[in-house]
């Protein structure tokens, strides 16, 4: 089977030296370019499988690109990890914010690197040519956007639109914790008037549509909702 291929967007020659080298002894297909406007166009024209971005780009910043990224129907299922030469909390925040699945803080050893790499991959959604990033499939769950068709054991579930959009988004990132204002951004809409317990009456919802699978959905208490790890 292939190694997934990654595109490496860094400005630092020699840090992305570093990463396409210890990526590429790894077997993977390192595309790499070194600055935003070419990352992003990269993104669409290679499909790749990651993207490492590092947030602190010449012209177009990695915020933006990942914003972008994320925004975008056809791209925002790509997992992305960010790498920041600050060890600030509020970068950290900003571009998982955005959809970021996880970050690199230099000075980073590529151990460090690859084991990052291979877990962000094992997490990502299972991406088909035809669905461009719409369906997620996780074990006997498969949810497809462009169809709006849930189904588990092949069998269709009948969700609304926001009951599908959660429970594609969820199962998109497996074991990550989302907030319950995050949700309501990325499901119902930023500029939705809603509250922030609005997002329990869709989960409470979806539970019900699941059935004896509802454990998937997973309450974390004074946080928020995340899709079991594990998967089913």
């Amino acid at each position: 089977m292939a190694k997934p291929k990654i595109l490496v967007i860094e400005d630092e020659p020699d840090i992305l030296e570093i990463i396409q080298y210890n990526l590429e002894r790894e077997g993977h297909k390192v595309v790499a370019c070194r600055n935003g406007e070419v990352g992003l166009s990269r993104i669409r024209t290679e499909d790749p499988d990651l993207i490492i971005l590092d947030l602190m780009l010449p012209g177009m910043d990695g915020v933006e690109v990942c914003r972008q990224v994320k925004n975008d129907p056809v791209t925002r299922a790509i997992p992305v990890i960010m790498v920041t030469a600050k060890a600030e909390e509020s970068d950290v925040v900003l571009g998982l914010g955005m959809g970021a699945d996880d970050y690199l803080s230099k000075p980073f050893s590529p151990k460090e690197l690859i084991a990052r790499v291979k877990v962000v991959l094992r997490r990502a959604p299972l991406r088909e040519e035809s669905g461009g990033g719409e369906r997620v499939v996780r074990g006997s769950l498969s949810v497809d956007l462009t169809r709006h068709e849930a189904r588990i054991d092949d069998i269709k579930i009948d969700l609304t639109p926001t009951e599908m959009r959660l429970l594609h988004f969820l199962a998109s990132h497996p074991g990550r914790v989302f907030p319950r204002a995050h949700l309501l951004n990325r499901v119902i809409g930023e500029d939705a008037i809603v509250t922030d317990r609005n997002i329990d009456v869709h989960v409470r919802a979806l539970r019900q549509k699941l059935g004896e699978n509802a454990e998937w959905i997973e309450t974390v208490r004074g946080v928020g909702y995340r899709f079991a790890d594990a998967g089913k």
